[in-house]
């Protein structure tokens, strides 16, 4: 590939990135709608069932700095397809601890499945490499929407596969797993990748990284994506056990999730464009408003109808905070910078997101689902806070 940038021909290439990406996704939303109830069945203690989960998050955050600098070293396409690879074993692995009824050979699964998403994760930084800079928030949109196939594939395998290897529920929904994870390297190797950063995008030598975190841009960056993952995996993570012990059945759940994902990756269709013309501060700031619907809507009642609308508003909220911290972080870094600055955010926003999956169950177990929603209030009052903090930084430089 040539290092000259041409944005009609390089969106063939961000489309194939987001269909890879959609591929991933489905196993992800998969993994949402029956991980937690799969640890339910396996698990000794109830208050447990959403390790399995968490650990996967664990996984994501374990590997996002090795998975960075491997992809440095050998290449964008090399790379993703060494994750994909862990994450057929992975997937295989933990059907296969659903068969012996293990718990634990269950959670190291989800442990693998964590560490090829992890690499998937930087598929929405390699779509923005392809493109000029100006294009960069649309890219990680259009890549972000592969996740709208995510919410029906994803649910909709989760169900008819529920008893593919009737009585051993859920194991079928891992093994095709797997399958969907073969289809994304197959998508994954017919990409190219920008090999080059072009002489005139460097910017200069590499900073250390201890003045890289000081810029303002790059704190808030930081936040809106760590605080607006690690509350969708919080809410999001106990919905399906929320749901069930209010009496609602798995299919509603599985509703709930599907949607919830379409609310995640719907609006990437505008959310570049929206960037682009209000600029990524205010989108952050709508985002943090609607975990705050979000909450407010959770906490009035427990009909399908609360869960539904919880939901959707926590998916949009995510959407403009993990989009708008990811297109402000290439504000913050030279093409030298890359790699390390996108593994050092990486590593926060998923051992952020782990941190919340481990507590989401003990709190919906212990404290049940008001509580799980009602701390979603700090992390979203530190992120308004940090948004409203650049933003008069900003006018005050003019």
């Amino acid at each position: 590939m040539t290092d000259t940038f041409n944005w009609s021909k390089d969106r063939m290439q961000v489309i194939l990135i987001a269909g890879a990406q959609a591929l991933v996704m489905s196993g992800s939303s998969l993994i949402m709608t029956i991980t937690a109830l799969t640890g339910a069945i396996l698990a000794d203690d109830p208050a447990m069932a959403t390790l399995p989960l968490a650990f996967q998050f664990v996984g994501m955050m374990c590997a996002t700095i090795p998975a960075s600098l491997f992809m440095g070293r050998v290449g964008r396409k090399i790379g993703f397809s060494v994750g994909l690879i862990i994450g057929i074993g992975s997937a295989l692995l933990a059907a296969q601890a659903i068969f012996m009824g293990s718990f634990w050979l269950f959670v190291v699964g989800s442990f693998g499945l964590g560490i090829n998403n992890s690499f998937a994760a930087y598929l929405r930084f390699a779509a923005a490499e392809i493109v000029h800079k100006d294009h960069r928030p649309t890219a990680i949109s259009y890549v972000m929407a592969g996740g709208i196939v995510a919410a029906f594939v994803g649910p909709w395998l989760a169900t008819e596969s529920k008893e593919w290897f009737e009585p051993v529920l859920f194991a079928g929904g891992f093994v095709s797993m797997a399958g969907l994870y073969i289809l994304a390297m197959t998508v994954v190797w017919s990409v190219r990748f920008r090999k080059e950063t072009p002489t005139s995008e460097m910017h200069g030598p590499a900073r250390p990284l201890s003045e890289i975190i000081k810029q303002p841009a790059f704190i808030t960056a930081v936040l809106a994506g760590t605080m607006g993952y690690g509350v969708m995996s919080l809410v999001m993570t106990a919905t399906p056990l929320a749901m069930v012990a209010c009496g609602l059945q798995f299919d509603d759940a599985a509703f709930v999730i599907q949607w919830h994902v379409l609310g995640m990756f719907v609006p990437s269709f505008f959310t570049g464009k929206l960037i682009q013309r209000f600029g990524v501060l205010t989108i952050i700031l709508i985002g943090t408003i609607l975990n705050g619907v979000c909450m407010v809507i959770a906490l009035a009642g427990i009909d399908l109808m609360n869960f539904w609308f919880a939901l959707v508003a926590l998916g949009i909220g995510w959407n403009f905070m993990f989009i708008g911290g990811s297109s402000l972080l290439t504000q913050c870094y030279r093409e030298t910078e890359r790699s390390k600055v996108q593994a050092l955010n990486d590593f926060l926003v998923f051992g952020t997101v782990a941190a919340a999956s481990f507590s989401s169950g003990a709190i919906q177990d212990t404290m049940g689902w008001s509580w799980v929603n009602i701390v979603v209030a700090a992390p979203m009052i530190m992120a308004l806070l940090s948004v409203i903090w650049l933003m008069r930084l900003r006018r005050a430089d003019g």
